[in-house]
């Protein structure tokens, strides 16, 4: 990890602001940009927050930034921040440096590749993307549980798409006592999911099953349910999407119909950030490592 146990971190969420007090106790020096509205960090020694980015940011090899890098496809995600960073200033600062944040977009992926910066996306590394699942699917649990009226035992639960997530999901739903159905579209998912003891759903007959169903976690990226398919559901269903914009539910017609929808995006970040910090820690740690 270098001689100089230095490291700079740019702009995130709670998440980042664990992480920072974590590499702190592991010895680290951290110049910090867009985190001075962090009252836990402005208690720490061997936390630098730097007044300008060129400041936090010039002795660096290795730079972390947000999870997500934008939210709004323009900025770098500083919620502890009044300040604006745009994708464009803050590239244009890393040149010679690796930048190491999660879900850099392919505009942003092309924004650094034609300036020669290398990065290192954290949610597509395998170790991070697997044990961040763990958070989300507990989150999602607690949010079903607290937007029902019922009991999540008992209840016919539809876990849209069969990755990662919807594996987690549907062995912990199955632990609490729920009555899980699977979508997918391929049929090696569809054998799993027949394996695993689940109750499996081709998309291309999902639209007759939808009646059924009292709560419904959606992770796929696309648009699956659509004003037709939402004309489907019970009236009191709940509706919970993790897929990231623009999602795979038709908001403004679930709002049209009084659907209950809700749209959880970064869960572990709300739900536990110091375990999600950790995990961030980790996989960090096993890139500085890759880069020496």
């Amino acid at each position: 990890m270098g001689e100089k146990k230095s490291i700079s971190v740019v702009g995130g969420d709670l998440r980042i602001v664990k992480l920072v007090e974590m590499l702190i106790e592991d010895g680290y020096t951290v110049y910090t940009y867009g985190l001075e509205y962090s009252e836990e960090l402005l208690k720490l020694d061997r936390v630098e927050m730097c007044p300008t980015l060129d400041e936090a940011v010039k002795d660096a090899k290795a730079v972390v930034g947000p999870i997500p890098l934008s939210s709004d496809r323009k900025n770098l995600s500083m919620p502890f921040s009044n300040c604006k960073l745009s994708i464009e200033d803050f590239v244009a600062c890393l040149s010679g440096k690796t930048i190491i944040a999660g879900n850099i977009t392919e505009p942003i992926r092309n924004i650094l590749d034609e300036k020669s910066i290398v990065y290192i996306d954290l949610l597509k590394r395998e170790e991070f993307s697997v044990l961040n699942t763990i958070s989300t699917a507990e989150g999602t649990i607690q949010i079903a549980m607290e937007e029902t009226q019922r009991t999540v035992h008992g209840r016919n639960v539809l876990i849209m798409g069969f990755g990662r997530i919807g594996k987690v999901l549907a062995k912990m739903l199955s632990g609490i006592g729920a009555k899980v159905y699977c979508e997918a579209r391929k049929n090696e998912d569809i054998a799993w999911i027949k394996a695993y003891g689940y109750e499996p759903i081709h998309l291309n007959n999902l639209d007759k099953h939808l009646s059924k169903f009292d709560i419904i976690i959606n992770t796929i990226p696309f648009q699956i349910l659509d004003n037709d398919r939402l004309n489907l559901l019970k009236k009191d269903i709940v509706i919970i999407d993790l897929a990231s914009n623009p999602g795979g539910v038709d908001r403004k017609a679930a709002k049209e119909k009084n659907l209950k929808l809700i749209w959880a995006l970064s869960l572990p970040g709300k739900v536990a950030p110091v375990t999600s910090a950790e995990f961030i820690k980790e996989t960090l740690y096993h890139a500085l490592k890759e880069m020496q």
